[in-house]
């Protein structure tokens, strides 16, 4: 029997009836369903749960998501030793991962039976948090990590480097490395550039710099970039993929570079950024 992990975004009152459609699915097919928590308690309390990162150690075949781009980055952080596709169903108004509208779910499936679909590979960001020299905590980002000031309407200094090499001292509400996968994320809104996914890149974008000529970078996919907070008018942090945060201290420093591990994206089709990029930011429209 094969296994299918399934993982759900809170708070979706229709994914009770979704879920029960999509379990029905997966048991006439063969797969043995796994449920993160929040799936499961969507089918009763009687329904077992295995938590998000330990789904890996049960070896699933296929990991679908329901929700949108954040449901999916949670379980690519989960998922980021593993070879397991993961197929993103979007239930939201925007997803630029969770490409595949609910609709088309059981088409998807299908494909991927019928080894119709392909398979799409991403690149991660390996992150470090340094503290008086030692590491305090690393993660692996599929999208960005952002080190920005907190609610103060002050803006901090961050002094930046690429492959040691000084680039500048940046005053600015905060600063963006992001991988091309996450181009369109917060990047995007800061004016930074959409880069295909691809593309062997890391993008360098401040946030509101006080100087204009400060503009995003582009550096290639094997290079090191690290941050150090120079100033601290109140509350800096560090977010990774926009959902976990860790406060910094004057002094941090932040290493960015491309990890060794990669997230599988299912695509049931091809030119799914620029389908993404017609639709949802109406490219092309007048």
């Amino acid at each position: 029997m094969f296994k299918a992990a399934i993982i759900s975004k809170p708070q979706k009152p229709e994914l009770a009836s979704i879920l029960r459609e999509l379990v029905a699915w997966l048991e006439s097919h063969g797969y043995i369903p796994l449920f993160d928590p929040h799936s499961a308690a969507y089918l009763g309390d009687a329904v077992a749960s295995t938590p998000r990162e330990e789904m890996p150690q049960e070896h699933p075949h296929l990991v679908i998501v329901l929700g949108g781009d954040g449901t999916l980055l949670a379980a690519a952080r989960a998922f980021a030793h593993s070879p397991t596709p993961i197929l993103g169903v979007n239930l939201g108004s925007l997803g630029f991962l969770t490409e595949i509208p609910l609709s088309e779910l059981y088409t998807s499936l299908e494909a991927w039976c019928d080894n119709c679909a392909s398979v799409e590979v991403r690149d991660m960001m390996y992150t470090e948090l340094l503290r008086d020299g030692k590491v305090l905590k690393h993660w692996d980002a599929l999208n960005d990590i952002v080190v920005s000031k907190g609610a103060i309407a002050r803006m901090s200094e961050f002094t930046v480097e690429i492959d040691k090499q000084f680039v500048a001292t940046m005053r600015a509400d905060g600063v963006i490395i992001c991988t091309p996968t996450g181009s369109t994320a917060y990047n995007l809104a800061a004016a930074g550039p959409i880069v295909m996914p691809s593309v062997n890149a890391l993008v360098v974008t401040p946030i509101c710099p006080h100087l204009l000529t400060i503009r995003p970078i582009v550096v290639p996919g094997d290079a090191e970039v690290n941050i150090r907070v120079e100033g601290v008018p109140n509350l800096t942090y560090l977010t990774v993929d926009g959902q976990e945060a860790v406060e910094l201290q004057l002094g941090d420093e932040v290493h960015c570079r491309r990890s060794q591990h990669s997230v599988r994206l299912l695509r049931p089709r091809r030119n799914g950024l620029f389908s993404v990029l017609r639709n949802k930011l109406k490219w092309g429209e007048r």
